[in-house]
């Protein structure tokens, strides 16, 4: 496109595409979004201009003529979803929210990648109006979409009746070279096509360059040929072709039963004479040099930076008012909807709100004191009673329901087309679980849940990483939570977990002692608002404590931390503070101790996270600072119980792997037992 000139003078850039209609309007607004991603990270001299360039032909198609959605209000329920996994490009994606109204000023653009700015390095959910989900490391946005997508369907199944459709919406996302590649993209690909959820549309941007250099030097599959074996619908075509690129959303649209993957192959860096198609545009700035020879190459002026033309403001404006007449529509459809559906209106702002029912509390299961009760027994009790008054609960487990105690019985299964159901089966995928169940949480309306082996958390850890960074409240159900797993031996017995997740900032790990304790932790969990919570729970039997033997209630788990047993003694010799599985065996080591003179008290500690959000007063009062003789004690690595031992106290612990024999064999010969407990506080006191 050759920059117009009029009465044969050059216009100016105020003047510039007034007189620009048709596919040269289109071109310009391409240009557009290439020149703003260019100088954004030009500016901020760091950065990812390579793919916004090569993928703007995509997103102008998309955001002008298919996506759903409303400026006015970015949280619309219905809206479509464009999930931009390639988080790295995040610049294509602020050059559309800008002009399309969602509050990003040109100032913050020019403050990408700056302290405070509304536009960093990669997308982050929460900060900026219109950013679906946080991505940035490759993949989890794909397998988020394929959560949201779920998630569309499920809300559908429960809301729309024969005569409206209150959810009826699209997962889009644009998808790289590496998203393809992650594993996580496998799993999530692999269930998306079980499943048939038709209403995710991704479009590939096969642009065959990562940061090394060409895609051939370690890919070399059929990605096509990969995508129809899990069952999607496929579409290649040319990723700069605006018309095959439209003419493919519309044949995806159509394909009703399976997701649709359209491989766009596409040159990274588009228009750059010297750094198309080349490794140096994926991460770094063209340089100014190379941006002033792009723009020319382009038709478009060369200056001044982060130009916008009338024209393209008016094209975009058109669009928005057309998609705002589009949402008043939706508005007046859901009114007509809610008068004709009063309960399910109720129920719907009870889902969207995450709402609770009052009485939930008394819906809990009680449990019998002087039981043995595994705490995965316990939570699948707890799990029977909230799956029937909880219709958005919605979860399963990576292939070990019957092991972690996760499906709600009586109740349908997520299966082939069949999207009714409350329970989901994830199949050996733990990645993928939790970046889906990260999905079903952004997208709204679900409360979602996830299980399998504490030791396979691992395996998930990217995906809980992003739960918290997203304050998402999803919740981990983890089971068979040390070493007490017992004869499957090291590979299967957690030692580090507990403090790899409690690094974690905003996750809450909650390992309760007993069942009641276990009824407690999920109810804190229902009603946590911010950030996932860890359920972490015991493979083998544990005692159900008697609190009418002068032990404190087990609501005493929302504070974190609470004495357990010794609160009406004045001045303890000695605190024992444990976690789950080892409380009951501090107890018997209490009146052992008791026996002897020593005066004990016993701290149930399930959560540290809990524990530090309450006052400073009452954390004084569980932990006294002058009560040195301190014995922490947790069947996990010491790391970090310092700061509950403190200086005079002592751990005990397992900083080491644990060994194949039966649990009782490994209480004995690790050390946590209640006579090891009486002889490391009676040290301590000589």
């Amino acid at each position: 496109m050759d920059q117009k000139k009029v009465n044969g003078q050059q216009k100016t850039a105020e003047e510039f595409g007034r007189d620009f209609s048709g596919e040269e309007l289109e071109e310009l607004a391409v240009n557009t979004i290439r020149a703003l991603s260019m100088d954004a990270v030009q500016k901020a001299s760091s950065g990812h201009p390579g793919l916004p360039m090569g993928a703007a032909d995509f997103a102008y198609v998309l955001w002008t003529k298919f996506l759903k959605h409303a400026p006015s209000n970015p949280g619309w329920p219905d809206r479509d979803r464009f999930v931009l996994s390639a988080g790295h490009g995040s610049m294509l994606l602020y050059s559309l929210l800008h002009p399309f109204g969602y509050g990003l000023s040109l100032d913050d653009l020019k403050n990408f990648r700056q302290w405070g700015s509304l536009t960093p390095g990669h997308p982050e959910y929460g900060l900026t109006p219109g950013v679906e989900t946080t991505t940035g490391p490759l993949g989890q946005g794909f397998a988020n979409g394929v959560g949201m997508a779920l998630a569309e369907r499920i809300l559908a199944g429960i809301s729309n009746d024969t005569g409206s459709s209150i959810v009826d919406h699209y997962t889009y996302a644009l998808v790289s070279d590496g998203d393809i590649m992650e594993g996580i993209s496998h799993e999530a690909a692999s269930l998306a096509g079980h499943w048939g959820l038709g209403r995710i549309i991704y479009f590939y941007d096969s642009n065959r360059i990562t940061i090394e250099g060409s895609t051939d030097l370690a890919f070399s599959e059929d990605v096509k040929k990969r995508f129809e074996s899990y069952d999607w619908h496929t579409v290649e075509i040319d990723g700069h072709d605006r018309k095959a690129i439209a003419r493919a959303i519309e044949e995806c649209q159509k394909e009703k039963n399976k997701p649709s993957l359209i491989i766009g192959h596409t040159h990274i860096a588009k228009g750059s004479p010297n750094k198309q198609d080349t490794a140096g545009s994926h991460g770094e700035p063209l340089g100014e040099e190379e941006i002033e020879a792009t723009k020319k190459n382009l038709g478009f002026p060369p200056s001044p930076a982060f130009l916008v033309p009338d024209a393209i403001k008016e094209l975009f404006k058109k669009r928005v008012s057309e998609l705002e007449s589009g949402y008043r529509k939706w508005q007046e459809g859901f009114s007509q909807w809610s008068k004709a559906n009063p309960g399910k209106r109720k129920q719907w702002d009870c889902f969207m709100e995450r709402k609770l029912p009052d009485d939930l509390a008394s819906h809990l299961p009680k449990f019998k004191p002087g039981e043995a009760i595994a705490t995965r027994n316990a939570s699948g009790t707890v799990l029977q009673a909230l799956g029937k008054i909880l219709p958005n609960l919605v979860g399963g487990s990576a292939d070990l329901a019957p092991s972690t105690k996760t499906i709600m019985k009586d109740l349908s299964s997520v299966g082939r087309h069949e999207f009714g159901g409350r329970n989901i089966h994830f199949g050996i995928r733990e990645h993928g679980m939790g970046s889906i169940l990260n999905g079903l949480s952004v997208h709204g309306g679900i409360i979602p849940y996830g299980a399998t082996f504490f030791v396979f958390s691992d395996y998930m850890r990217p995906s809980l990483r992003l739960a918290a960074m997203m304050k998402q409240p999803v919740i981990l159900v983890y089971t068979h939570d040390s070493i007490f797993v017992g004869e499957d031996g090291p590979t299967h017995e957690p030692v580090e977990q507990l403090t790899s997740l409690r690094a974690i900032p905003g996750m809450t790990v909650i390992r309760p002692a007993d069942a009641p304790e276990t009824a407690v932790a999920w109810h804190a969990a229902l009603e946590m608002r911010e950030g996932p919570t860890a359920l972490i729970l015991s493979r083998q039997k544990l005692p159900v404590l008697d609190r009418s033997q002068g032990l404190a209630p087990a609501e005493g788990l929302r504070q974190g931390a609470y004495i357990l047993a010794g609160a009406e003694i004045d001045k303890p010799d000695i605190l024992l503070i444990a976690s789950g599985s080892e409380v009951h065996i501090a107890l018997e080591a209490r009146r052992t101790l008791a026996e002897k003179g020593i005066k004990s008290r016993v701290v149930s500690m399930p959560s540290w996270e809990l524990f530090e959000c309450q006052p400073v007063e009452y954390r004084r009062k569980v932990i006294p600072p002058d009560l040195k003789p301190r014995l922490a004690i947790e069947a996990g690595i010491t790391l970090g119980w310092e700061k509950y031992a403190g200086d005079s106290g002592e751990i005990l612990g397992i900083n080491h792997f644990g060994a194949s024999a039966p649990y009782e064999t490994l209480a004995k010969e690790f050390g946590f037992t209640a006579e090891t407990i009486v002889n490391r506080a009676m040290k301590m006191l000589s």
